[in-house]
């Protein structure tokens, strides 16, 4: 009987006690339905662990989900067990890119064409599946080459992905974690509504006696309590009570004028 006939005989329930390499094996010969369902179910974990991944950061962790667990099933129809790479080695940074694609599309600033962005789409998933067997970038033209485009148009549609990456206040310069493009942004000069607070309060002292005035640095400055300032002034809690009430009236006259 030879492997084709074989292949056939197969249940879906022996399917689940079969190593994973020989289900691709068998995936790449036969796309059989129930096979690819069988990777699927157990590799969705690489799904939820890059879903997981990116959790908590604006996004419902089911969209992400889902994003992940249909680039796993891409990833799967693409494999290649010939090539002697671990599925789970392979597939991983395509579901991150995937879910780096989605967040990159939601918060997108300037919106390119529907068929602009299903290129741009497709540059990203080879260049990602090139690195992930090479580890090297592919050059345009072999780019080109496996998206049937020309150079020209390929150059043009990354450079469109340049153009819209826009950067953030907090994106480093300088090669330096601690200095961003926030930090070079002018920012109000507070020094001058210190000096005329400054002015204020001095002015306001001024018009206190010393009495009132030991009053109010001790309880706004010294952060004494009133019973503390009645001891030190050798006078009743109730009677500090009333004069910090007078005092504050008489400040608060003062700056509505």
């Amino acid at each position: 009987m030879n492997s084709q006939v074989e292949t056939r005989d197969y249940k879906v329930t022996d399917y689940s006690a079969m190593d994973s390499d020989k289900l691709f094996e068998l995936y790449v010969k036969t796309h059989d339905v129930d096979i690819r369902n069988t990777l699927i179910e157990r590799f969705l974990y690489i799904a939820e662990i890059a879903a997981k991944k990116f959790a908590g950061r604006g996004v419902d962790y089911e969209d992400l989900y889902q994003v992940a667990s249909l680039a796993l099933v891409k990833a799967i129809e693409r494999f290649e067990p010939e090539r002697g790479i671990k599925f789970s080695s392979y597939a991983t940074p395509s579901l991150i890119g995937e879910i780096k694609n989605y967040f990159r599309d939601s918060s997108r600033v300037m919106r390119l064409p529907r068929r602009d962005t299903e290129q741009l789409k497709k540059i990203k998933l080879y260049v990602q599946e090139y690195m992930a067997q090479r580890g090297m970038k592919p050059s345009p033209k072999k780019i080109a080459e496996h998206l049937d485009m020309t150079v020209e148009r390929v150059l043009e549609v990354m450079e469109m992905q340049q153009a819209d990456n826009v950067l953030s206040l907090d994106s480093a310069l300088a090669d330096s974690e601690n200095f961003s493009l926030g930090n070079v942004l002018g920012q109000d000069d507070v020094s001058f509504e210190h000096i005329e607070n400054h002015d204020f309060i001095n002015y306001c002292m001024s018009l206190l006696n010393d009495t009132e005035k030991k009053i109010i640095e001790q309880r706004y400055l010294g952060n004494k309590t009133q019973k503390q300032v009645a001891d030190m002034l050798n006078v009743s809690q109730m009677q500090v009570s009333r004069m910090e009430r007078k005092i504050l009236g008489k400040l608060a006259a003062v700056y509505k004028k």
